[in-house]
């Protein structure tokens, strides 16, 4: 009797463990879902939630290490360790590494790419002196981590911050305007300047050619050495109307020319994202008759976006840094006008007495 029964207890645990098997599968595609609404950044765990999952991963066994996200595994090999080793006596060896040792060799090689020797000089500074090379080695390996520097030439974004005071953006922007002749689209030349955001445009054109062109840049050296600015680096895409007169007088104040990639705009994100501001805030509100009329809309907006503006990036404070940190409530014999420009266009705020 026994031997009809076995068969069929044998069908049902297999069934069981194939249940299992599908539920266990079914809750780590959900757990892995979870973790990437999560935002990146470490998770800390009580003493009591990693009791527990050294506990609940003892009857796991090794397969512990294919199922845990919370953290690393290793982290993980380290808890079971420390929790061995609770009731024995003194370990032989070395000492573990700090935990927040290993958060500081982590966080400086992410953040600049640098090698294990190159780190632990860097410790050394901090007066962190408990940690070897091979110590710094074996954290970043652990982490996945490359022991050596980073070659190569870096990013762009690097790029952008580590030359952002002698670094330029320009670009070409145009409006259709009514003229004798009709409808003329106009040109003006936007330079902008990476570190201060600080603009500055060339008079309007309705044909940018090359002594238009030559003479532009002159203007703009000339503007930048007045403003105590030097000019290392000039990004710009690749429009013909950059001809070699243009980029030549650059190159001879020792200006390097950076054509951005094909189909790049990110590499010229600052200049374009003003050339966006300029026609939503004052371009688009208007009908304009005549160069003149665009001259003047543009100098009035490239005032006003370099001397009274706030400015998100920089904290809502105007370029020229008029904004007053300290909290200053309005006294008694002063009040608030609003100033205007272009008809009441671009408008500020200002305290003056009563």
């Amino acid at each position: 009797m026994g031997r009809l029964f076995q068969p069929l207890l044998f069908f049902l645990a297999c069934c069981t463990e194939h249940q299992l098997h599908r539920q266990i599968e079914f809750l780590k595609a959900e757990n892995e879902m979870l973790r990437k609404r999560v935002p990146k950044q470490r998770i800390f765990l009580a003493n009591s939630e990693r009791d527990r999952l050294v506990k609940l991963g003892k009857g796991i066994g090794p397969g512990v290490a294919k199922l845990i996200t919370i953290v690393h595994p290793r982290t993980y090999q380290r808890w079971i360790q420390s929790r061995n080793a609770g009731g024995t006596g003194k370990k032989m060896g070395r000492p573990n590494t700090l935990e927040s040792v290993r958060e500081i060799v982590i966080r400086i090689a992410k953040e600049t790419g640098w090698g294990y020797s190159r780190i632990l000089g860097e410790l050394r500074k901090l007066r962190i002196r408990c940690v070897g090379r091979t110590t710094v080695r074996n954290i970043l390996k652990e982490e996945g981590l490359a022991p050596g520097p980073r070659r190569g030439p870096g990013t762009w974004s690097e790029f952008v911050k580590m030359h952002a005071e002698t670094l330029w953006q320009i670009d070409f922007f145009s409006k259709c305007i009514w003229t004798p002749k009709g409808l003329r689209q106009c040109f003006v030349l936007a330079f902008l300047h990476v570190a201060t955001r600080r603009v500055f445009v060339s008079p309007a054109s309705f044909k940018p050619d090359a002594k238009w062109m030559e003479r532009q840049g002159k203007a703009f050296l000339d503007h930048a050495r007045g403003q105590g600015l030097r000019v290392d680096y000039v990004t710009r895409d690749r429009d013909g109307k950059y001809v070699a007169e243009f980029d030549a007088v650059l190159r001879d104040a020792d200006a390097r020319v950076i054509p951005t990639a094909p189909q790049a705009p990110n590499q010229n994100a600052f200049v374009e994202r003003w050339g966006k501001s300029l026609r939503e805030e004052c371009l688009h509100h208007f009908i304009v008759f005549g160069q003149q009329h665009f001259d003047l809309l543009v100098s009035s907006y490239v005032d006003f976006y370099n001397t009274l503006r706030p400015h998100q990036s920089l904290n809502n404070r105007p370029l020229t840094g008029i904004c007053c940190d300290a909290h200053d409530p309005l006294k008694p014999d002063e009040q608030v006008v609003c100033r205007s420009r272009l008809g009441g266009l671009l408008r500020h705020y200002e305290r003056i007495a009563a």
